[in-house]
């Protein structure tokens, strides 16, 4: 299992395990209904946030990966989320077995690159902590952007389900594509 000390270093950015001081930051994101239009449909209160915060510092605590919180490494402003989970969401049995990638970016922090630095970082690090190891994502099939950047990392759409009584893409990453 990897370490839940794991901080992870790109040229622009620094991902660290969440913490409770992370929240502000984290709510400011999450509470912006432009930034999770096409995930939640909704922005998140201050409870909701408080709850996915603490689910994300449980996710380290009891498996060794997580989401990690994402900052600039120049001036150490807040970016986004990034990482792992395994959130058993019902989909089927074979994607709540899977180590399942998810990103979100606060708006000023968005069309920077820092998106595709983050999840390249977070791929490299799964990639070594669990070698030949498939990883999956849902995307709503109108988040064009969350397509490009799956895309971009050999992520392909397996099938459409329903989440929360909303369509989302299925996307599966197989290690047979990127070795």
């Amino acid at each position: 299992m990897p370490s839940s000390a794991t901080v992870i270093e790109t040229q622009r950015l620094i991902l660290r395990p969440p913490e409770i001081g992370h929240f502000e930051d984290l709510y400011s994101m999450w509470s912006d209904p432009e930034v999770v239009g096409h995930v939640t449909g909704h922005p998140l209160t201050r409870e909701d946030t408080w709850a996915r915060l603490l689910r994300s510092v449980g996710h380290w605590a009891a498996l060794g990966f997580g989401h990690w919180v994402v900052f600039e490494k120049l001036n150490g402003t807040f970016v986004g989320e990034v990482g792992f989970v395994r959130h058993m969401r019902g989909i089927s049995d074979d994607f709540d077995r899977a180590l399942e990638i998810g990103w979100m970016l606060a708006r000023r922090a968005q069309r920077l690159g820092y998106a595709s630095e983050a999840v390249a970082a977070a791929l490299g690090w799964a990639d070594e902590s669990w070698p030949q190891t498939d990883t999956v994502c849902i995307i709503s099939p109108n988040n064009v952007a969350s397509l490009k950047l799956a895309s971009k990392f050999a992520y392909q759409a397996e099938y459409e389900a329903l989440y929360k009584d909303k369509p989302v893409l299925v996307c599966r990453r197989s290690t047979n594509l990127h070795l």
